[in-house]
């Protein structure tokens, strides 16, 4: 679990760096991550309707979010077993 992979994702997303997010998407060692990526700038290239679009958006986020959210649990529980 790479949290900066999550961070660029987001990035990239945000600023529409579909070139920089398609480099992510194959070297990531994430494979959920990886075929979220995939899935989006699939039906954003090919998809005519936009509500594909936008679903496989909302699901890249959301991958986004919930991997961040286990990731800073992990950090956060790493840190509390070393300070014991």
């Amino acid at each position: 679990m790479n949290k900066v992979d999550y961070d660029r994702a987001l990035y990239y997303t945000h600023r529409s760096e579909w070139d920089n997010l398609l480099i992510l998407m194959v070297r990531t060692q994430d494979q959920f991550l990886s075929k979220k990526i995939e899935h989006f700038l699939h039906a954003y290239n090919f998809e005519k309707d936009y509500t594909v679009v936008e679903r496989n958006l909302y699901s890249l986020l959301r991958y986004i979010d919930h991997a961040n959210e286990l990731s800073a649990e992990h950090i956060l529980e790493h840190t509390e077993a070393h300070s014991i």
